[in-house]
């Protein structure tokens, strides 16, 4: 272990919380060029023209010099002269009458600014809240300028509040007007623009307006708004906001809108023409529109990619290459069963047997040119039991069921009766001879399902007495007076929601509502570490498939990455912005996926800790992700009922599987990738053909410069077969190494 334990405890935790570029009226995603803000649609020039550029400069000096005038006025000496070294302003900018000249000979904006009072005043004024320019109706040409309250203050007051009816009419009025390829994508501003407002609203202790304003315009949204928007009617006044996580989500992170050029420019002329700078604010502050050149999207591509928090993601965020492809598997030579042994020929040399391959493949020998580098991140090296365990694993695979649509494979179900405990979470070990259960009265229950009983190690004085050179001595060490087919063990003080054994059998995790994750002896049946990082509830873990490392996840929306002798975690993933709900390692453990009530899944990189993929569409909170055998594919289930399925080195959503009527708890693949088992709590398991579903897609559809693909309908065509279960939900599913799928869940009478 020697070399493993250097590998990644030292290095710096990043997350992914990075600065908004912005975007400038051209509808290039700039990055911060160190403005305070960026200029409103009416003060470009005269003309109407797109072209802001001219009048910038001297605006956005206006808005240094209130802001150092407003530092001056706090005794902020220091500060004052810090931000004009950096702003490169001259000694004497802050002399009243040197403002004045410069402003007279600057033209343009400065001219503008006059008309509310000739110097920096009007601009400081606005800072420290004496002025009531700010409660007057934005159509007047003050109003354009850039307001430093909202530097200060997310949702400070900017318009009078009755009006706020008038501009969101005026806009969904417009829009509904435009021509059909342009509708679907504007439309997209209704939701962020109006939760923006509402909150303006609130904020500003206009408690009727914002009542009115959201019993008009919230039936307008989208259906899978709908659970955000029962938590905003919620929002009735400025109280309420504090310390709020919905708001906190709105106010930290901006809406991420994909638009196409034209439809942007669109949009852009008609809040200049009618100079509505109390959305076009909010656009600047709160959203981001990601441009592409090309067609506009349709309804249905629009429809199948939204429905998160935060809107889209950027193209941007999944541009990093990921090593999707499977390490290469050590060299182990597969010893003769005692049936060809007979078999040798005279020079003694065995007639090996070869396991199957296929084209979804399990794990090769070959280096792929996909794959990350053996040492890219260090893995524990094979001791002597898991070489026997994977000549175990290779034997079974040369006996394994190959799937497919015409073949499908046979269910085995293990219902939990009487689980008045409340059964919380299932696992299996991987070759199918143990079952764990989670449980709400915080115990963890271990079955054997093979004739072996489990048994403890005997006491420390009792092994002393052992051979320790003997042929069996594993077998003797174990205490036969102990054997039982059930264990239980004590610990936790919440209820176990995450469970997951590791590769070699001997340990099981286990996270609870407690904010721990627990590491377990399955020799010993005792708690070997408590893992504190957590503050509040931990709803899933999972081991490496190498084992030491492990991911867990919980409400305190962070997934944390560890290794077994570490109680301090290796990696902190940060970005989501709601509870991370599960948790699953890529096949060549150099990535983790993440689901979360955010609506998105995020893949991190285990190496450096960053987000390599954001994806989105599901209109619910995602409880279940599973990687296709061959790491090149994800799937993921959630409370809306769809599967949703992914191609990873692309970034995109390559499918979508509609059948089930409620939360999706569980999903698998085969060992050979061609069939995709979900199991869900509408009481059903359900098997798709993974295979077509992959090999229908359009390569070429992917290097498209939008990055959007349309998704087929075919749900009927690719469902292989339905099981339902009296009253159980379905969840957990496991792939034996021979396919013989098995599935848990606890009876509902």
């Amino acid at each position: 272990m020697a070399a493993v334990q250097g590998g990644m405890s030292d290095a710096d935790i990043e997350t992914d919380i990075k600065t908004e570029p912005s975007t400038d009226g051209f509808g290039n995603n700039n990055a911060n060029d160190g403005r305070v803000l960026s200029a409103s649609p009416g003060s470009g020039s005269s003309t109407g023209s797109n072209k802001q550029t001219a009048a910038v400069t001297p605006e956005d000096q206006q808005t240094l010099l209130a802001v150092l005038q407003f530092l001056k006025k706090n005794k902020l000496i220091e500060s004052v002269e810090i931000l004009r070294r950096e702003a490169g302003l001259p000694e004497n900018s802050l002399d009243p009458k040197a403002t004045e000249s410069a402003g007279a000979g600057s033209g343009g904006a400065a001219g503008i600014v006059d008309l509310e009072g000739g110097d920096v005043s009007s601009l400081l004024s606005r800072v420290t809240g004496s002025s009531s320019a700010g409660a007057q109706a934005p159509t007047k040409v003050a109003e354009d300028q850039p307001d430093v309250r909202v530097v200060l203050s997310a949702y400070s007051q900017q318009g009078d509040p009755t009006l706020y009816e008038v501009y969101y009419s005026d806009l969904k009025k417009f829009i509904e007007t435009v021509l059909d390829c342009h509708r679907a994508e504007l439309s997209q501003v209704f939701y962020p623009l109006f939760v923006h407002m509402y909150l303006e609203l609130v904020y500003n202790n206009h408690e009727s307006e914002a009542k009115a304003f959201f019993e008009k315009f919230s039936g307008d949204q989208e259906c899978y708004y709908e659970e955000d928007l029962r938590v905003l009617s919620g929002l009735t006044k400025k109280e309420h906001m504090r310390g709020n996580e919905t708001l906190l989500d709105f106010r930290t992170s901006k809406f991420v809108l994909r638009i196409s050029r034209d439809s942007y420019q669109l949009l852009k002329r008609h809040l200049q023409e009618r100079q509505n700078n109390q959305i076009w604010n909010i656009i600047q502050e709160h959203l981001y529109i990601d441009i592409f050149d090309g067609m506009p999207r349709s309804k249905s591509q629009i429809d199948a990619m939204s429905g998160s928090l935060a809107g889209e993601a950027k193209r941007e965020a999944n541009k990093t290459k990921v090593y999707y492809g499977l390490l290469k598997e050590p060299e182990i030579e597969l010893p003769l069963d005692d049936e060809d042994e007979e078999a040798e020929n005279e020079e003694g040399k065995p007639k090996k047997k070869k396991p199957k391959k296929d084209s979804m493949g399990s794990k090769s020998k070959k280096q792929d040119p996909n794959a990350p580098s053996q040492n890219r991140i260090p893995l524990p090296e094979l001791k002597d039991s898991d070489k026997l365990d994977k000549i175990m694993y290779m034997k079974e695979a040369t006996k394994r069921i190959r799937l497919g649509s015409d073949n499908l494979p046979s269910v085995c179900f293990y219902t939990f009766l009487n689980a008045y405990q409340g059964l919380t979470a299932v696992d299996f070990t991987d070759d199918s001879s143990l079952i764990a259960g989670g449980f709400a009265d915080s115990t963890v229950r271990v079955w054997s399902v093979t004739p072996k009983k489990l048994r403890k190690v005997k006491s420390a004085a009792d092994l002393n007495l052992i051979d320790k050179e003997s042929d069996d001595v594993l077998e003797r060490i174990m205490d036969e007076k102990t054997a039982s087919e059930l264990k239980i063990m004590y610990g936790h003080s919440g209820p176990v929601y995450g469970i997951s054994f590791s590769p070699d059998r001997n340990y099981l995790l286990s996270s609870s509502e407690d904010g721990t994750v627990r590491l377990w002896s399955l020799l010993t049946f005792t708690c070997l570490v408590a893992y504190k990082g957590h503050n509040y509830p931990v709803w899933d873990t999972q081991f490496s498939p190498y084992g030491y490392y492990f991911v867990s996840g919980g409400h305190d929306r962070v997934a944390r990455l560890w290794a077994t002798d570490h109680y301090q975690p290796l990696r902190i993933f940060s970005g989501h912005l709601a509870d991370i709900t599960c948790t699953r390692f890529h096949p060549n453990s150099n990535y983790v996926a993440t689901g979360s009530s955010d609506r998105t899944i995020r893949v991190w990189d285990v190496l450096s800790g960053n987000c390599v993929r954001i994806f989105t569409g599901h209109k619910g909170p995602i409880h279940s992700l599973a990687f296709s055998p061959n790491g090149k594919f994800l799937a993921s289930g959630a409370t809306d009922g769809r599967v949703l399925l992914w191609d990873i080195g692309h970034g995109l959503m390559v499918g979508e599987l509609k059948g089930h009527t409620d939360t999706i708890y569980s999903l698998r693949f085969s060992r050979d990738g061609e069939i995709l088992a979900s199991g869900s709590m509408d009481n059903t398991v359900r098997l798709w053909d993974a295979m077509k579903a992959f090999d229908d897609l359009e390569t070429d559809d992917f290097t498209a410069a939008t990055g959007h693909i349309h998704l087929q309908d075919n749900s009927q065509e690719l469902l292989l077969g339905t099981y339902t279960t009296k009253s159980t939900p379905v969840i957990h599913l496991h792939f034996t190494r021979r396919n013989l799928l098995l599935a848990a869940g606890a009876f509902n009478p």
